[in-house]
């Protein structure tokens, strides 16, 4: 008799169904979900997380295939061994049981051989079924609660009962087949066969109870080792993170203390691996990096203070030039007239060329970090109209302010700031200049602060930004220093708002960028306009020391308006022994 599976007939016990190594990938999911918790320890965005995340994963995968393999190997290997022992067993009992027996046994005979085969060493139940000498049916069975032949599967009875030609690759008409079964969470091995030459049918039914217990252990074991397995790898893992993170994290800390300005950062360098080579990398250009910062301050210092000689040694000769030129102006009248014209252009130039150097001497304090307020209280109409009365524009500039609006401030920078704007307005807008003094958020006030009769409409003057930057003329193309704004330095006292609005053409949307910038003329046909181009650099930069900025915008119905915000209270930018470092220039020149 040969060993066949029944065919169709499912070869998978219970065994193989709860004993799987389902534990391990459980946890390790149950892990994974853990450490995707927003409440985890560590970040999903952590590039320490991330490397713990893909060591585990690997030993995960690993050790989950390595167990995977071990366990069906394991369990090939018992189930087999089992089975053809099991199986040898039942082929032997059933041909030395049934070779005494008669060909048509009686009940009693088959009962005592059924139970004879069962008394064996593999502690199987058996059936066996034939045709008594009255031509009876007769089943006899050693377990009538667990084998019956109900109890055996249809697919296994009719492998059994079927008739193959015999040939010469088939010798037997008859043979051994067996099939897995599940029997109340149980697994059975159920073995049928038939006697050839005539004689009883016998089946066999052998719990696996066993087996699926030493396949759940080994399960348990291997998810037990997978577990240590990830727990290792994590550890792993982290020692791993640490060890390249660390250089990282010095090299991070190294860069932000670079951007913060301290350029004599540097590395400590070890080893000779990819992170020591970026190290040195970094320190290489770092000491680069403050030779030419260095050197470029150095040519800066050295430009400031070349501008701030010139503009010194040019004080002198133009103190004579200047009083020369003020003779021949009032010479003039009695020169003669192919003269006049010549010492008129001198006369202008001489006085060009003085606001030019008392402008510059003002911008190298101002990138020297020298300039300081000196502080008092002025009432903004009184410091507007003294103003426009010194430089006579009475009858060409309009002014709409409140008296006793008094501010914190300094009155000879805020008359500096104020002569540039106007002026840039005669020059380059058109008639009439209207300037309007107004506060915003003052303690005391009402909502919209406290206004005089604003004559301002449009853009600036209803309260909105001026946009973008900057107006006609010259602008404060130097270094921005950081300065506080004004509502950083107000403590709460509000803002001054002054505007000054022009009915001109406007600034082109192509000069606005620029009009603060430093020798910014908007018509590159006249390079010899009266500004130099520094005036509204410097009123800009007399803002920013306040604490203040100014803003230059067109208005939909015409003309530009530029919009001063200076803090009603300039204080807290002060010390207490700051002191002025020099004389006040007006520079009303502007180039728009």
């Amino acid at each position: 008799m040969r060993e066949r599976s029944t065919d169709g007939a499912t070869t998978d016990d219970g065994a193989d169904d709860e004993a799987g190594g389902a534990g391990a990938p459980v946890a390790g999911r149950r892990v994974l979900r853990l450490l995707g918790r927003p409440s985890g320890l560590l970040r999903w965005t952590s590039l320490r997380l991330r490397l713990v995340v893909v060591f585990a994963l690997v030993a995960l995968t690993a050790a989950v295939s390595a167990s995977g393999i071990a366990y069906w190997l394991n369990r090939n290997t018992v189930l087999d061994r089992t089975q053809n022992a099991v199986l040898k067993d039942f082929r032997k009992a059933l041909e030395d049981s049934t070779r005494s027996l008669p060909l048509r046994p009686r009940c009693a005979e088959l009962q005592d051989a059924a139970r004879q085969m069962a008394g064996g060493p593999q502690n199987y139940a058996v059936l066996l079924i034939g045709v008594d000498r009255e031509g009876k049916d007769c089943a006899a069975t050693t377990d009538k609660d667990l084998l019956t032949l109900k109890n055996v599967p249809v697919p296994l009875r009719n492998a059994v009962n079927e008739v193959r030609p015999v040939d010469e690759a088939n010798q037997y008409s008859h043979h051994l087949y067996w099939q897995r079964k599940q029997v109340e969470d149980t697994p059975y091995l159920v073995a049928g066969a038939k006697v050839i030459g005539g004689g009883p049918t016998g089946y066999m039914m052998k719990s696996l109870a066993t087996e699926r217990q030493d396949l759940n252990s080994l399960a348990w074991s291997l998810g037990i080792a997978t577990a240590l397995a990830l727990v290792g790898s994590a550890l792993l893992a982290q020692a791993a993170a640490t060890t390249v993170l660390r250089p990282v994290q010095r090299l991070g800390h190294a860069a932000r203390q670079l951007g913060e300005g301290r350029l004599d950062t540097r590395l400590r360098v070890t080893g000779t691996d990819e992170l020591a080579d970026l190290s040195r990398t970094f320190n290489r250009t770092a000491e680069r990096l403050e030779q030419r910062v260095e050197e470029l301050s150095g040519r800066e210092a050295a430009s400031r203070r070349f501008v701030a000689d010139m503009s010194h040694e040019l004080r002198t000769p133009l103190t004579a030039i200047t009083a020369v030129s003020e003779v021949l102006e009032e010479e003039a009248d009695s020169l003669d007239p192919m003269i006049a014209p010549a010492v008129q252009l001198v006369v202008s130039e001489t006085r060009r060329l003085n606001d030019l150097v008392e402008n510059l001497m003002e911008v190298t304090r101002f990138d020297a970090g020298t300039a300081r307020l000196v502080l008092d209280d002025v009432d903004v109409a009184d410091q507007v109209t003294a103003c426009i009365d010194a430089r006579a524009w009475l009858d060409a500039v309009e002014l709409d302010a409140d008296r006793g609006i008094v501010v914190r401030l300094d009155p000879r920078r805020l008359d500096v700031i104020l002569a540039n704007l106007i002026g840039n307005a005669l020059k380059h807008g058109g008639s009439p200049v209207r300037v309007s003094v107004r506060t915003e958020g003052a303690a005391g006030d009402g909502e919209g602060g406290r206004t005089g009769s604003t004559a301002v409409s449009g853009g600036g003057a209803d309260g909105t930004e001026a946009a973008g930057g900057p107006a006609a003329g010259a602008g404060d193309g130097g270094p921005e220093r950081p300065g506080r704004t004004a509502d950083e330095v107000r403590s709460g006292s509000g803002q001054l708002v002054i505007r000054v609005r022009d009915h001109g053409p406007g600034i082109p949307e192509e000069v606005l960028p620029h009009v603060f910038d430093r020798f910014y003329k908007a018509s590159a046909s006249r390079p010899r306009s009266e500004g130099s181009g520094l005036g509204l650099s410097i009123a800009m930069e007399n803002a920013h020391i306040h604490g203040g900025e100014i803003t230059a915008a067109n208005l939909p119905e015409g003309g530009a308006v530029f919009t001063l915000r200076l803090p009603m209270d300039a204080s807290p930018l002060t010390d207490g022994d700051r002191q002025d470092d020099g004389t006040a220039d007006e520079g009303t020149e502007g180039g728009r």
